[in-house]
């Protein structure tokens, strides 16, 4: 009996210790891994972009006047020469009595002023002719020696004086005349009340072959001379604009390929770079963050009937492939941290302990990193290490 209970008490006192041994042993960390692979590898700028008519036509109302209802729907086709619309000019305001009787007298007045310019014509015409003949005795006077050269040069300048004086005066009732006129038109339009004033109507045409894409007064009614009435444009070609930031744009050429996604489509579409313009804008973010930006307008490569279901102003997302390679060795970007004075990662190794290896990163686009040394394609990393993982530590799969 005493011997079983010292067996019993030595296998106790071994599995006590066993446990607290255990217990304060330190517990494997779960980890997620990544393997490494190689595969296509894309270097790439994603925004937001959206379609466009290249050529777009805004057709404005050439007079001020009354537009007919239009008869035309959005999505219409129209040809070129094609009537779009008539607008008939506004007719003249009515004089009211007081305006009338105003008018009357500033044609009494008018009338009055012609008068006094045409008897300003008739006195300035004998003076003229006076001064002719006057000039014409002198003349003859002083050929013969009888006079001094001053009293035929005031002669001359005296004729001269008065032919202007005459010329003069003719301009004045050409004056009066054209005020007595306006004055008789102004006048003329009260008279006009109760009878209806045709006016010719002013037809716009369509620009160019197209389709209306958009129609900013459909209903009868006064329009202002350059008001916009409706756009067209060939919706079938179109374009891509899209918003980059301008620290992108400096990376981005003409010619450069891109890939669109999410449009609607089964199929990612393809495109090319067409234009990045020169100059930029400010636009405040949806964080309220001020950023500059640039526009850059993208061209569709993939055939037409790949993409003929898009219209103009649709949504699309665009992904500028600023430089791809194949048979790439790669990671997840979030399995990289700063060590000492570059990159490394922790390998999830077969003994189930972290290794803290040094790598050289290249190339980065969004989630994935090219790797130039430092792991072997098959290998597992371990992705968002914490900071309380070290070389050598336990770890255990998730």
């Amino acid at each position: 009996m005493i011997v079983q209970r010292r067996y019993a008490l030595v296998i106790f006192a071994l599995c006590l210790t066993g446990a607290l041994i255990y217990g304060f042993m330190p517990k494997p960390v779960l980890v997620e891994t990544a393997a490494v692979k190689r595969g296509l590898f894309q270097v790439t700028i994603e925004e937001e972009g959206k379609t466009r008519v290249k050529d777009r036509f805004k057709i404005s109302a050439p007079v001020a006047g009354v537009m007919h209802r239009l008869h035309w729907e959005v999505g219409d086709s129209v040809a070129a020469g094609e009537m779009l619309c008539e607008i008939t000019p506004l007719k003249s305001v009515l004089l009211d009595p007081r305006s009338k009787a105003e008018a009357e007298d500033r044609v009494a007045a008018a009338e009055a002023a012609l008068r006094t310019a045409q008897a300003r014509v008739t006195a300035d015409k004998a003076s003229a002719e006076f001064a002719h003949a006057e000039y014409l005795r002198i003349r003859k006077i002083y050929d013969k020696k009888l006079i001094a050269l001053s009293a035929l040069e005031r002669a001359e300048s005296e004729k001269r004086r008065t032919a202007a004086n005459l010329e003069s005066a003719g301009f004045a009732v050409e004056t009066a005349r054209y005020t007595l006129q306006e004055a008789r038109n102004a006048l003329s339009h009260f008279a006009s009340e109760g009878r209806e004033e045709l006016g010719e109507h002013v037809v716009v045409h369509a620009p160019v072959d197209g389709q209306i894409l958009v129609i900013y007064r459909e209903s009868e009614g006064t329009v202002a001379a350059g008001q916009v009435l409706m756009e067209i444009g060939d919706a079938h070609a179109l374009e891509v604009v899209v918003e980059v930031l301008s620290s992108d744009a400096v990376r981005i050429k003409s010619g450069l390929p891109v890939e669109f996604s999410r449009w609607g489509g089964e199929q990612p579409l393809e495109g090319r770079v067409q234009i990045i313009e020169p100059a930029g804008f400010t636009k405040i973010s949806a964080l309220g963050v001020e950023e500059q930006r640039v526009r850059v307008i993208v061209e569709f490569t993939s055939p037409p009937q790949h993409w003929v279901r898009l219209g103009d102003g649709y949504r699309v997302d665009t992904r500028f492939i600023l430089w791809q390679g194949e048979n790439v060795l790669q990671i997840p970007q979030n399995a990289l941290f700063r060590h000492e004075a570059g990159w490394a990662v922790f390998v999830a190794g077969k003994s189930n302990k972290a290794e803290l290896r040094t790598v050289e990163p290249g190339k980065r686009s969004g989630l994935r990193a090219q790797i130039l040394d430092g792991l072997r394609e098959g290998e597992e990393i371990i992705t968002h290490p914490d900071e309380q993982l070290a070389h050598g530590m336990r770890i255990r799969r998730e």
